[in-house]
């Protein structure tokens, strides 16, 4: 097996017992973590790279996106921007353009996108559908995103389409649509939301969706206070996002829980809604992740670094805990323990910084601070 050794790291963060190390090396065998320690301990490899005193942080964990769309929607962005508050219902206008895309032109968008993401240093992300709300577009969406990420999450119950009963919905969205779905999807999401779908309609799909193998998932609290945050919770679910409006009893929901809440701080950023106060979540001892929401309507940006950058600037979070949230909370919210971090053991996924500190993330915002990402143990940038 071949094992390569990264030497003269200037900051190393890794989320184990040590979270940061100064004058540090990793060793890689094949691509795993083999060795951490420091640079002057560390043993001989295949082969050997030197950082020249960079910052290697564990690779983006982004665990909620939806790349698998077509259609731009601009114009509702520029409109927003101008004094009209965001609604869902701009969804369906993207969900035209999908159904109207081929194979080819979706699968190529996806690409371009997580190019984008490696090139900011994501080496882990989620994949939603939820723009085609039919059974044929969600399968095929879901077998898109398949070609990208084990991590991928039918989201049928995106919005009900225009014309359509929402019961009638529902009852395509647990049956035909979760049959065509499922053999392509890791996790199962509801839009638990005024204008969406209610509490009883959110549990009625999750657990439709649990009886065919699929985990749980919510976007919840998104434009208002509502009960999806609860209803994950009391589910048992892994991580419910968005949790932009949240009271006493939901943040007590969570902590008591376990449940993580995402947040998604591009969201608040391109709509104009207030942040999330995750620093009230983490004093309350509520475990916190961040993630990018990539999707063409509420939030179109890729990068990972700008999410961290704005939670640490609007959502009271230091550099250190939004680097947490956004690689080892990240991980803990798709339920891996492989990734998010590097210790022995843990995959070699890793992004190298042109900048002495993870602090520059936040310090630097939009400054493509990336110069390396490597994932599985080999350099992809």
């Amino acid at each position: 097996m071949t094992s390569t050794v990264i030497t003269n790291i200037g900051e190393l963060t890794t989320h184990d017992e040590q979270p940061v190390r100064h004058d540090a090396a990793i060793v890689i065998e094949g691509a795993t973590i083999a060795w951490v320690g420091e640079a002057t301990r560390a043993p001989s490899a295949d082969h050997h790279v030197d950082l020249a005193g960079r910052a290697v942080i564990p690779g983006f964990v982004d665990s909620h996106s939806h790349l698998v769309f077509a259609g731009d929607r601009s114009a509702e962005f520029e409109a927003r921007m101008t004094g009209t508050p965001y609604g869902a219902g701009g969804i369906r206008t993207t969900v035209a353009a999908t159904r109207a895309a081929t194979d080819e032109q979706l699968t190529s968008h996806v690409a371009r996108l997580v190019r984008e993401m490696r090139h900011q240093g994501t080496t882990s992300l989620e994949i939603k559908s939820g723009y085609g709300l039919t059974t044929r577009d969600e399968a095929r969406s879901l077998a898109i995103a398949r070609q990208f990420t084990e991590d991928t999450t039918f989201l049928g119950a995106h919005v009900v389409p225009a014309d359509t009963d929402p019961a009638t919905y529902v009852d395509l969205v647990t049956g035909a649509m979760l049959e065509a779905a499922a053999p392509y999807a890791t996790w199962i999401d509801v839009f638990c939301e005024r204008g969406a779908f209610d509490a009883d309609q959110a549990r009625q799909i999750l657990r439709a969706g649990a009886a065919h193998g699929l985990k749980g998932r919510l976007h919840a609290n998104q434009l208002g206070l509502g009960p999806g945050v609860q209803l994950a919770c009391e589910l048992g679910l892994v991580a419910v996002d968005h949790c932009t409006f949240l009271d006493d009893a939901d943040i007590s929901a969570l902590a008591d829980s376990g449940t993580i809440a995402t947040l998604l701080p591009g969201v608040e950023f391109s709509t104009r809604q207030p942040y999330p106060d995750a620093r009230d979540l983490l004093d309350r001892g509520v475990t916190v992740a961040i993630a990018s929401d990539c999707n063409p309507g509420s939030c179109y940006t890729s990068s990972m670094p700008f999410c961290l950058a704005v939670a640490v600037r609007d959502m009271g979070m230091s550099p250190a805990e939004a680097l947490w949230s956004a690689t080892a909370g990240g991980a803990a919210a798709l339920g891996r323990s492989d990734v998010g971090s590097l210790r022995v053991g843990d995959r070699a996924d890793l992004a190298v910084l042109e900048a002495p500190s993870f602090v520059h993330l936040a310090y630097r915002p939009g400054v493509p601070l990336v110069t390396q990402t490597w994932l599985g143990g080999r350099p992809v940038l």
